[in-house]
């Protein structure tokens, strides 16, 4: 009997996505909840989107 495999959460996915921008994920990591491809890159393209208005802003600051 095989056992129900518990679909990733969002907090899941943003760890995947998170630990990938920096490089660092465990092999634990990869076996722990199956991920859909469609969340990740969703999750990715926001968190970059965030990373660059994030970065867009601090120069607004630092150059007025």
């Amino acid at each position: 009997m095989e056992a129900a495999v518990k679909p990733a959460s969002l907090l899941d996915v943003l760890k995947t996505v998170l630990s990938g921008f920096i490089g660092v994920r465990r092999k634990s990591d990869h076996e722990r909840a199956p991920l859909k491809p469609a969340h990740i890159v969703v999750a990715a393209v926001v968190l970059v989107a965030l990373f660059i208005f994030t970065l867009l802003a601090i120069v607004r600051i630092v150059t007025r």
